[in-house]
């Protein structure tokens, strides 16, 4: 990342008074700004990281942390995106109205102890449904549609095919993650037009009078240490905004606000951009 060359102090005046509020805009160039605000919402929060927010209008991507967003992390479960498309594609997931049958035995989550119809495994992020995708899948086709698709930097094979998005050496950053975010929504990855519709509808999460809002989380466990992402896009008024958060909880943290720590954050940085307004 180039070394920022300007600094922008915007001031807004407090009525009544002469207060006047101040925050930081550097720019590395006319593409890429980093603001202090996304990083006051990250402090607040207790965690670590960066949000990176690119404004597909305009053709500028916004961070508190670009060094962060361009580091390669294991995707977890954000794999979900990709891992749908290659079954979908290949035939492994067979439509939108498959059913995982649950074996009966206990799993992680409760909601996971259920028969889940497609679009609940993905939003539930249910992680023995989509091992048993993958297996299903195979090594040597997974590595062919991931090469197919250029998502990330993915290390597969026969010995870690249901596990290689949560533990060991594959890796994608934030830039790569809006990437192929972009493309997909675009229509610009080499899949059928019916495989884009399902997906667009799984990665639905909210519908909003103003916007919409799609995405995937992500959590990995690596050596003890905890990493959250949340990557999609919202759509407003006919313009799209694609994000990729990655963060890691500071101590001392509550673990149990870390899974809805990374959508809040998100948001808020959304408004602090004046994107969306305050839900």
């Amino acid at each position: 990342m180039k070394h920022f060359f300007l600094i922008i102090i915007i001031l807004s005046s407090c009525s009544g008074n002469q207060k006047t509020i101040s925050e930081r805009i550097e720019i590395a160039d006319k593409n890429h700004i980093i603001t202090t605000a996304f990083q006051s919402v990250i402090d607040s929060a207790m965690v670590t990281g960066s949000i990176l927010i690119y404004d597909a209008q305009k053709n500028i991507y916004y961070s508190n942390d670009f060094d962060w967003a361009n580091l390669g992390r294991l995707p977890a479960s954000t794999f979900k995106i990709a891992n749908s498309i290659i079954a979908l594609e290949s035939g492994v997931i067979a439509n939108d109205s498959m059913i995982f049958k649950w074996d009966g035995q206990k799993r992680a989550l409760k909601n996971w102890e259920q028969d889940l119809i497609l679009k609940d495994a993905f939003q539930f992020s249910c992680v023995p449904c989509y091992q048993e995708v993958a297996r299903n899948i195979g090594a040597k086709r997974m590595t062919e549609y991931l090469r197919k698709l250029d998502y990330g930097d993915i290390k597969v094979d026969s010995s870690n095919i249901d596990i290689f998005w949560l533990a060991g050496e594959s890796r994608i950053s934030q830039f790569q993650q809006i990437d192929f975010l972009k493309r997909f929504y675009e229509a610009k990855l080499p899949i059928s037009e019916r495989t884009r519709t399902i997906m667009k509808d799984l990665l639905l999460i909210e519908q909003h009078k103003s916007y919409s809002l799609s995405g995937k989380t992500g959590w990995a466990k690596r050596d003890g240490n905890n990493n959250g992402w949340f990557v999609g896009f919202i759509e407003k008024e006919n313009q799209v905004y694609y994000f990729a958060t990655n963060i890691e909880p500071t101590a001392p943290f509550d673990m149990k606000y870390f899974p809805i720590i990374r959508k809040k954050i998100t948001i808020d940085s959304f408004e602090k951009l004046k994107i969306i307004g305050h839900m």
